[in-house]
């Protein structure tokens, strides 16, 4: 029968205080022999490395307790594959799961990463042979609960949930500092059934993305059948972001009642040649978007990362269609008031051989800021920065504007060519 274990209880494996790994491996174990159970973190703070759950395990911390992670590499073991990159060793997760089931991590404390000594390593370019660890990792597993907690300082990706299927993070507060190096907040990649509900996301990267593997990955899996709801995401790289790793295909997707705020971009759909996989039905509505750069991208060059440089990632020349060219169709956006965006209002460029198809944008208004700083809405190479731009658009098709309106953009509402086609109706507030 399920029970309680105070991690007090374990207190003995301790070290006086100083560092708690033992004694949450201690508690870990009992709960697993005894079928499962809850471990209960009363207030105070828990210095401790990697703690692995197993199955029927919550980790539950009380109001007041905060367990804060080693920094040093060497204090966390090694997983025989990294999560995402598979094929290259990692190190193990501040905490973590591995095929298992019904596994959580719940209540009012805090789980802090202790990021910064990873962060520097980053900056200063110094090799980290196994990675840097997620704050929290779910490999593989099934019925997967994040409730409550508060998030803090990870070394990397805050909440990545691996393959998995049944997955819900609710109320969570995730806070990263503005320039912590790639510290995303909550990363689903390959999973299904998830919902991601009420959450604070204030990270240095994506703050929500949704991934299915590279080309180079192992086993990729769809993302899939996705919920993003009363959530406020802010000051990250993009609000919701699909992408680039997309090659197990991500669909199914609905995202509404959220505030995006002082984000980069808003929804952000990123890939480019070589990747493969279908990012398809997808469902934006009632979202409110204050002081962003670029409120919708959809980008099939992008260029960051390895192998971004190279030459067909952006050859503007059309190549011949294979299992490697993505795809990006069938996207419906609704509802949505932006105020403040600075760049452009909106970005969509696609593959000559294959471009992005079957765009909605429904009741949507765009206001852009004369005072704000200009910049680049997309990550490709050649793009120069912009400044209250409308939309621009490229190798594009069925695009649609359904009363949509623009405020203060510079030049041409709507920037097309002959590669694109678009209809609908598009109002200016300048009466243009």
């Amino acid at each position: 029968m399920e029970g309680i274990l105070n991690i007090r209880e374990f207190a003995g494996l301790s070290r006086e205080g100083a560092d708690w790994t033992e004694a949450f491996r201690a508690a870990v174990d009992r709960a697993w022999a005894e079928g499962g159970g809850v471990i209960f973190v009363p207030a105070g703070k828990y210095p401790s490395g990697s703690i692995r759950l197993r199955s029927r395990i919550t980790l539950y911390l009380g109001s007041g307790a905060q367990i804060v992670f080693k920094d040093d590499p060497e204090e966390y073991g090694t997983l025989p594959e990294a999560a995402g990159t598979e094929g290259h060793a990692g190190c193990t997760h501040c905490v973590y799961a591995w095929r298992e089931e019904y596994v959580s991590v719940k209540g009012d404390g805090v789980l802090n990463g202790n990021g910064a000594a990873w962060w520097r390593a980053v900056r200063e370019k110094r090799e980290l042979k196994k990675g840097r660890p997620n704050l929290i990792c779910f490999r593989e597993c099934a019925h997967v609960r994040v409730e409550g907690v508060t998030l803090i300082n990870s070394p990397s990706w805050t909440v990545h949930p691996l393959l998995c299927t049944d997955v819900t993070v609710e109320g969570v507060t995730i806070r990263n500092p503005a320039d912590s190096p790639n510290t995303d907040g909550i990363n689903p990649e390959g999973c299904s059934n998830v919902r991601i509900l009420g959450c604070q996301v204030d990270v240095g990267d994506d703050c929500v993305t949704l991934k299915s593997g590279t080309e180079n990955s192992a086993e990729r899996r769809p993302c899939e059948n996705i919920t993003v709801a009363n959530c406020t995401l802010l000051h990250g790289h993009g609000g919701l972001v699909i992408g680039s790793e997309m090659s197990g295909d991500v669909r199914n997707v609905t995202v509404s009642n959220c505030v995006f705020q002082d984000t980069d971009r808003g929804i952000r759909v990123k890939t480019r040649r070589r990747r493969g996989g279908v990012v398809e039905n997808i469902h934006l509505g009632n979202i409110v978007m204050d002081r962003v750069m670029c409120p919708f991208v959809f980008n099939m060059y992008y260029s960051c990362g390895e192998d971004g440089k190279r030459q067909y990632v952006g050859d503007k020349a059309a190549h011949p269609v294979d299992d490697g060219t993505p795809c990006l169709r069938n996207f419906r956006i609704s509802d949505v008031t932006v105020t403040g965006a600075g760049a452009a209002a909106g970005f969509i460029y696609g593959l000559p051989e294959r471009p992005v198809t079957g765009v909605t944008l429904s009741h949507v208004s765009v206001t852009m800021d004369p005072a704000g700083e200009p910049g680049k809405p997309a990550m490709m190479e050649g793009l120069e920065k912009m400044k209250c731009a409308g939309f621009f658009i490229r190798n594009a098709r069925d695009i649609v504007f359904d009363h949509v309106r623009f405020e203060n953009v510079e030049g041409k509402t709507v920037d097309t060519d002959e590669t694109v086609q678009m209809s609908g109706t598009v109002l200016r507030g300048d009466g243009e």
